[in-house]
């Protein structure tokens, strides 16, 4: 049986919603996935459908969405569907919603310098097989200063400051450019690439995107027997 990913795009177009959405599924279809692809938030209304999914894919930079939508996604990753995405589309959707922050890892906060920025992206965990034989490399882009989770298990990094701004006199920083983390019994994972589908579309940063996006999807199968009730607290109702 093909495994099943959700694509939904839209917010922004300068991210190039729908050509990442289309990049995205290419990927995917090429390892056999069978992708419903949206350009609506309403696809996230029906929880009981998106804990069926193998794959949930956002791309909406900015915008809006209902409580209860994020509520769904939520409870389907915890309960082993993966959550993976890049860039804006993933931790810049969303800015009132503090679920959709906790649940991915992290939030854009700037890019000083703006588009254009020559900056390294250099590989923190190279024994992981998300990114085992991809060496360093250099992009031309926006480079992402993020807020993030202490808890993400961090992939590859970039040095910040790479343009001089009011953050410089803190010093030399190392910002996580890619991560995983566990969200109840499902896999997230996140990379701050793809301001344009041309950044992502070739070379390293593809093949980066490619093995995070397997590699949520995967977590369905581990996630099996598994039991969400262990992760409830009176806080937090399952």
């Amino acid at each position: 049986m093909a495994r099943k990913a959700l694509i939904t795009w839209g917010g922004w177009e300068g991210h190039e919603p729908e050509q990442v959405a289309r990049l995205f599924r290419g990927m995917l279809e090429a390892e056999g996935f069978e992708i419903a692809l949206h350009d609506t938030l309403d696809c996230l209304a029906d929880g009981t459908a998106l804990q069926e999914l193998d794959l949930i894919v956002p791309v909406w930079t900015m915008s809006e969405i209902a409580k209860e939508s994020v509520q769904n996604v939520s409870e389907a990753v915890a309960r082993g569907t993966g959550l993976a995405g890049v860039h804006g589309g993933m931790c810049d959707a969303f800015r009132n919603n503090t679920l959709w922050q906790f649940m991915t890892g992290g939030n854009w906060v700037a890019h000083p310098g703006g588009d254009g920025v020559r900056y390294r992206v250099t590989m923190a965990n190279s024994s992981s097989p998300l990114v085992a034989g991809i060496g360093d490399f250099d992009v031309e882009s926006e480079q992402y200063y993020l807020h993030v989770d202490p808890a993400n298990e961090v992939l590859a990094t970039t040095r910040f400051p790479a343009v001089t701004w009011y953050h410089s006199p803190n010093g030399p920083v190392e910002m996580p450019v890619a991560w995983t983390k566990r969200w109840g019994l499902g896999r997230v994972y996140y990379n701050a690439l793809g301001h344009k589908a041309n950044v992502i579309d070739h070379g390293p940063a593809q093949e980066m995107i490619r093995r995070g996006l397997l590699w949520a999807a995967e977590g369905k199968a581990e996630a099996a027997g598994g039991d969400v009730a262990q992760f409830a607290s009176p806080g937090n109702h399952l």
